[in-house]
């Protein structure tokens, strides 16, 4: 492919609820979305193309380091004019994005973001969707949502039971020190056993805890997500040697090397792909092929993406080693209106797009009233 021009869209949408985790309460989705334009070869010559991407890193940097004005920055300034002299050396195409990037340290998110809207514009130019690039077996995946920290139990209760009314299959619970115990004791007193359960602590506790989350075993849950911080893999390891209950990571992993790493040390028995952390769909599935061979469980999470990501994780999530319920809901779980038509929930489960690319076409003109900053690279 030949990139004539990026554009980047800086979008502000209001979520339909405040999303309380263990590091923050979100009131609006702040994110970057990515337009490529270029051409790439067909077989009667170069067939012009343009390819979606969207940068999955917060308004501020604290579920990692990344946070939006510094990802766009880094793409203004870093990652676009890199591809630039890249593709004047030799041809660019979305599989050598991540060799092209690579003398640049970390910022994956904002790599992933470059690297998608490649992929998508190549795709589109063939005619071939996402899904069947990658080998995805099925066309729709189960559907799991993400319950933020709330103000009581009762109102916990009631969220939860919303959305198993909506027909999602897995609830999974943020937790922080002071909320832990007595939410997850609640949820499965009112609704029994029989409802796939799981937590997310966002690397907020130590192993100092391990004897309080040792009190998560008698609940029967999935999994706990990210115990403790995100460097600590040695300590999971530890951690895990402890528990009956399952420990995935999430934070820890930003590479297939560092799945690798986890794997190793016995630090993990499930993983939380997130593609924008990782650096990427290819990287993502890098770690899905990894992690299927040595036994071990995956699912696709989230950043509250829109449509854009929604659509992509879907397909990732399609793949025969995904085996657990991510975190890919129905738009309406985040948004009134999502920048693409919107994805619901049918019978717990999410359909995976199958038009060329990822499948889905932005709402120009609603982009248009979340936007509050475009430039052209």
């Amino acid at each position: 492919m030949h990139i004539e021009s990026v554009e980047l869209r800086e979008l502000r949408i209001p979520l339909v609820s405040p999303f309380t985790t263990s590091f923050s309460t979100q009131l609006e989705r702040n994110t970057l979305v990515l337009k490529v334009s270029g051409s790439t070869d067909g077989p009667n010559g170069p067939v012009e193309t343009v390819g979606w991407g969207e940068c999955g890193s917060l308004s501020d940097p604290y579920y990692n380091s990344e946070y939006t004005a510094g990802a766009r920055a880094m793409l203004r300034e870093y990652l676009v004019p890199t591809l630039r002299k890249a593709q004047s050396d030799r041809p660019l195409s979305a599989e050598t994005v991540g060799s092209a990037l690579h003398h640049i340290v970390g910022h994956q998110m904002s790599k992933s973001a470059i690297e998608m809207a490649i992929l998508d514009a190549e795709l589109r130019a063939r005619g071939q969707s996402f899904a069947r690039y990658l080998g995805a077996t099925r066309t729709r995946v189960p559907s799991g949502v993400s319950v933020g920290i709330q103000d009581s139990i009762p109102q916990l209760l009631e969220t939860v039971g919303n959305y198993l009314s909506q027909g999602y299959v897995r609830i999974k619970l943020k937790i922080k020190p002071g909320w832990d115990i007595a939410p997850v004791a609640a949820v499965r007193k009112e609704f029994g056993y029989d409802v796939p359960l799981q937590v997310d602590a966002n690397a907020a506790y130590t192993l100092v805890d391990a004897q309080l989350l040792r009190r998560l075993d008698e609940f029967a849950l999935l999994l706990i997500e990210q115990p403790l911080a995100e460097d600590d893999l040695v300590q999971h390891a530890k951690l895990a040697q402890s528990l009956s209950t399952p420990i995935c990571l999430d934070e820890s992993v930003e590479s297939a090397k560092d799945a690798a790493d986890a794997i190793t040390l016995g630090a993990a028995s499930v993983i939380n792909i997130k593609p924008s952390r990782v650096g990427g769909y290819l990287e993502a599935k890098r770690i899905h092929d990894l992690a299927s061979a040595h036994g071990i469980a995956v699912w696709c999470g989230g950043m509250l993406e829109t449509g854009i990501g929604r659509a992509a994780n879907a397909a990732l999530a399609a793949l025969d080693g995904f085996t657990l319920p991510g975190d890919i809901s129905a738009s309406d779980r985040f948004y009134k209106e999502d920048i693409t038509e919107p994805f619901v929930i049918e019978d717990g489960h999410i359909a995976v797009p199958q038009g060329p690319g990822f499948g889905v076409t932005p709402r120009e003109d609603v982009m248009e009233r979340f936007t509050v900053g475009t430039e052209v690279l």
